[in-house]
Formats: C-alpha cells, sequence, structure tokens
C-alpha cells in the first residue's frame, strides 16, 4: 500500500518544487492544503506537474464572519491539549501588527474553529503517512502541523541549521532529529580558531544582510507592481481572504507612501543615537528579534513584549554592568521601530543601543554573557568563548553554555550562573560537525529571491497570475540547487517507512 503525503504549500513554492522532484524519486500518492491569494490559485486549480489526489485551498474554507462554537473549541482544546488562545493571541495578522484591520474576538474564535474542523476532517478522511512543511510561519500551518502530530502523522519539516546555506529536515520546528542527549567530545575542532574559521566559511551575516538589503529594495519592480496593483489589480482576496481585510487600494498605498517618508526619519533617529563602536566595559549583550518572526511569536510566545523583556534583563543585572541592546538589521526592510520604541529603551538605566550595521560578532566578542529569545546570537555566542541565556527551546540550547530560562523572576540568578559559565570547544566543536553531517547545502535565499524576481515583482506583488510553462521552465533551470533538499527528505521518507 502506497504512503501518503501531505503538503502545505505557501505562496514561494519552495515545497511545490519539493514536491515537484520527490513525485520522480518516491512512489506515494500526493494531497496538498494551499494558502494562496486569488490570482495564483487558478494555476493550481489547472497545474499538471504534480498529481495531487486532493487539494485543500485553505482561504475557501475560512470565513471570520460565522458564530463560533465555543463548545467545539473546548472540546477541541481537551482533546488535544492545545491553547489556542497562545495561537490565537501572538498571530501577527491577529493582533500587533495589523494596521489595516482589527479582528473581533468572534471572528478569532470562528476563524480557529473552521481550522480546527478544516485539519481535523482532511487528516481523518486521507490518513496521511507524512506532513511536508517548511518551518511554520502563522499560527494556522503550526496548528496542522500540532494536529498531525498528535494524530500520529510524521512531519518532515524544512529547518534552517543556523549556519549559512545548510538545512536539514525534522520533525520538530527549529531543532534536529539528530542531536545525541550528550556529547563525547570527539571532534576535530578543538579550538576557538578553528570554530571561528568554520563560521566564516558559513557566514551567517553576510547571507541575511545581502537578504534584507535586496527585499523590497527595486524601485523599478515597486514602481511596475503598483500601476499593474492600482489599475490592473481586482484586489478580490481582500474580500475572500481574511489575511488581506481591510487592504484597499487607497490604505495600501497610504500605508507604503507612509512607510516611505517614515523611514529615513527613524533611520536619521539611529544613526544619531545608536552606538557605531563598542566601548571597552562590562555588559551583557541582547540582541533585538526581527518583528514580526517565528522565533517570538511561536518560539516563544510568552516573551513577545521585549520593552518589557530588556526592563528583566536590567532589573536582574549585577552592579558594574551595563546592557547593550542591539537592533537588527532585518528591521530595515519593515521600516524600523517607532522612535518612540527606542526613546523608551534609551530611558532605561544601564542601556546603550547598538546601531544595526555593526556586526553582531563585534558585539559579541566584548560581551561577558549574550541573552536571546531564541534567536542566532545566543548560537553565535558560543564561536567567541561567550555563554549565553534563551527563553525558548531551540537547535543550540542542549549545548553546556546555554541556559534556557523557565521563568523571569529566575534571571537574576540566571545571569549570575551564566556569567562563570565557559563555553568547551570540544563540545561545541562536535555539536557543529554532527550539525554539518546531517545537513545539506540549499541556498534559499537565492532560490526564493529568483522566484519572487520573475513571478512576484520582487515580492511587491504576490497575487498574480503563474503561467505553468514558465513555471516548469523556472524549476528545470533551479533543479541542481533543489536537489540536496529533495536528497534529506528522501532519507527521512525511506528511513521512517521501515521504522
Amino acid at each position: 500500500m502506497k504512503d501518503k503525503i501531505i503538503f502545505w504549500l505557501n505562496p514561494d513554492f519552495t515545497i511545490f518544487a519539493i514536491a515537484n522532484e520527490l513525485q520522480k524519486k518516491f512512489d506515494s500518492d500526493f494531497y496538498a492544503i494551499i494558502d494562496i491569494t486569488n490570482k495564483p490559485k487558478e494555476f493550481f486549480i489547472n497545474q499538471k506537474l504534480i498529481e495531487f489526489k486532493k487539494t485543500w485551498f485553505y482561504h475557501d474554507n475560512i470565513n471570520p464572519n460565522k458564530k463560533p462554537d465555543l463548545e467545539y473549541l473546548k472540546y477541541f482544546e481537551k482533546k488535544y491539549k492545545i491553547n489556542l488562545w497562545i495561537f490565537a493571541y501572538n498571530e501577527r495578522l491577529f493582533y500587533n501588527y495589523n494596521e489595516f484591520y482589527q479582528f473581533s474576538t468572534d471572528q478569532v474564535l470562528s476563524i480557529l474553529e473552521q481550522e480546527c474542523k478544516l485539519f481535523e476532517s482532511v487528516i481523518d478522511e486521507i490518513n496521511p503517512t507524512f506532513l511536508i512543511m517548511f518551518n511554520t510561519m502563522f499560527h494556522y500551518d503550526h496548528l496542522f502541523y500540532e494536529i498531525c502530530k498528535q494524530k500520529s502523522v510524521i512531519p518532515l519539516i524544512l529547518n534552517d541549521a543556523r549556519l549559512g546555506r545548510r538545512w536539514t529536515v525534522s520533525s520538530i520546528p527549529d531543532n534536529f532529529d539528530f542531536l545525541p542527549d550528550s556529547f563525547q567530545e570527539n571532534t576535530n575542532l578543538k579550538t576557538f580558531e578553528e570554530l571561528q574559521s568554520l563560521r566564516e566559511k558559513y557566514d551567517m551575516y553576510t547571507t541575511v544582510t545581502d537578504m534584507e538589503n535586496d527585499f523590497l529594495k527595486s524601485k523599478t519592480k515597486m514602481l511596475m507592481a503598483a500601476i499593474r496593483f492600482l489599475f490592473f489589480n481586482d484586489n478580490n482576496h481582500r474580500k475572500t481572504h481574511y489575511t488581506y481585510f481591510g487592504r484597499t487600494k487607497l490604505k495600501v498605498l497610504f500605508h507604503s507612501l507612509k512607510y516611505y517618508f517614515i523611514e529615513p526619519y527613524r533611520l536619521y533617529f539611529i544613526n544619531k543615537n545608536f552606538l557605531h563602536k563598542i566601548d571597552n566595559e562590562q555588559f551583557i549583550y541582547f540582541a533585538l528579534p526581527a518583528e514580526p518572526e517565528r522565533t517570538v511569536l511561536l518560539a516563544a510566545p510568552f516573551y513577545s513584549n521585549h520593552l518589557d523583556m530588556i526592563s528583566s534583563i536590567v532589573k536582574s543585572l549585577p552592579i558594574g554592568y551595563k546592557l547593550y541592546v542591539k537592533e537588527h538589521p532585518a528591521m530595515n526592510s519593515r521600516g524600523w521601530r517607532k522612535t518612540s520604541y527606542y526613546k523608551q529603551l534609551m530611558k532605561l538605566p544601564n542601556v546603550k543601543l547598538v546601531h544595526p550595521d555593526v556586526k553582531s560578532e563585534d558585539v559579541i566578542k566584548k560581551s561577558s554573557l549574550v541573552i536571546a529569545v531564541s534567536n542566532t546570537s545566543g548560537f553565535e555566542a558560543a564561536f567567541f568563548n561567550k555563554p549565553s541565556i534563551v527563553f525558548a527551546d531551540t537547535n543550540y540550547s542542549v549545548l553546556s553554555n546555554v541556559l534556557r530560562l523557565k521563568s523571569m523572576e529566575d534571571l537574576p540568578e540566571a545571569i549570575r550562573i551564566s556569567l562563570t559559565k565557559k563555553v568547551n570547544p570540544l563540545e561545541f566543536g562536535e555539536y557543529l560537525e554532527t550539525i554539518l553531517a546531517n545537513t545539506c547545502e540549499f541556498d534559499l535565499y537565492s532560490f526564493t529571491n529568483d522566484f519572487s524576481n520573475q513571478f512576484y515583482y520582487k515580492s511587491f506583488l504576490v497575487d498574480v497570475p503563474i503561467p505553468e510553462e514558465d513555471l516548469k521552465l523556472f524549476l528545470d533551470s533551479h533543479h541542481d540547487m533543489i536537489e540536496p533538499v529533495v536528497d534529506e527528505f528522501l532519507k527521512k521518507l525511506n528511513t521512517k517507512e521501515k521504522t
């Protein structure tokens, strides 16, 4: 009997490209849930590249204006032991980050109810063996992952390994399946110089910086997208997709113009008030995560208020230490944070703000301790013999130099303990060699950038038709790029099929 694989497909087409190659190498029945806007939806309705036994369009099944069934939601929470408000409150589309529409409580609960019923019915109907998806980004794909896991569907998730262009397939978001419970310190990487040399080879900073400097920066593509959106796009998905509620053409135009003029002012404030060079003094380093991002909203849902977090860290500082807070360079593409937010941070005692252009490694080298929500700065700290504290389970929190904080009340003691820790280079070296041996090289940025450039006006407009022949040519031309990732999925599929 054939295995059944259900794919979660979204607008960047990475998982579609993987499915396209997998069908040639793994004999199974394919199904898909598709999260897409109206115009590319036509491609999925008519496409012949992949033979899906059945597909479900996520947004066709969600109507936020239905009255929610609270009894069903109570039953669902009890059955799956899932707290649905954790998913809802931290959803970037519902609260805090949505500048176009304010959802009512009943609308949010109605969306959750319909999602739960849809996902349960899909799994019950086809009884899939595997789920293949990219690392979860929104409440709804993460909810589907959680339900699949509890219904014994094997998740295979494409995860970033936190080393430049290295990716893995695992059953847990933001984590690895292959790490041992302890390390035997059997490694060829024995010194911090060797560790730092490996870091330079798999440099994340350059990859992220190149991506952010390029994202939404092409004025030509922006103009082309604006013309198409304003004069040739019906914008109907704002009525059919709750994720686009409130996005009238006038509001979108006003929003874009607002950020076009506000961003230089905010950058001027940053340039004037943030440190460009690191002082020679004792300090603890906190790297602000980009917002909104899954590393906070999904991985650390109770630590999403960074202003409160930083205030708590300041209260926990030992005498003689300052707190250096660095803005994330990715906020460049999001118009930076409000200057009022930065001013609140500047009012806190013993806090200094670091310019986003300063390399993270330059701050880490001079710091005594790194504190991170769950972002990569806590991982990078180990390369420079610096301990770290994190607020969520991460793929590097298994290291002895990393303290996973469970309660903010424990932070003062956690800081004191962590300041006495040192990184064991042999442990970290074995950890890195284990990662490299169990991951593949994949330049996701180049793949998604090429796709966005060809089909989505450099990400300025995604509600556009996708011609099948053009997509086929694109996938053929990127075959060599995607093949290593496909092989990683095949390893997992073949291994788990035998167990």
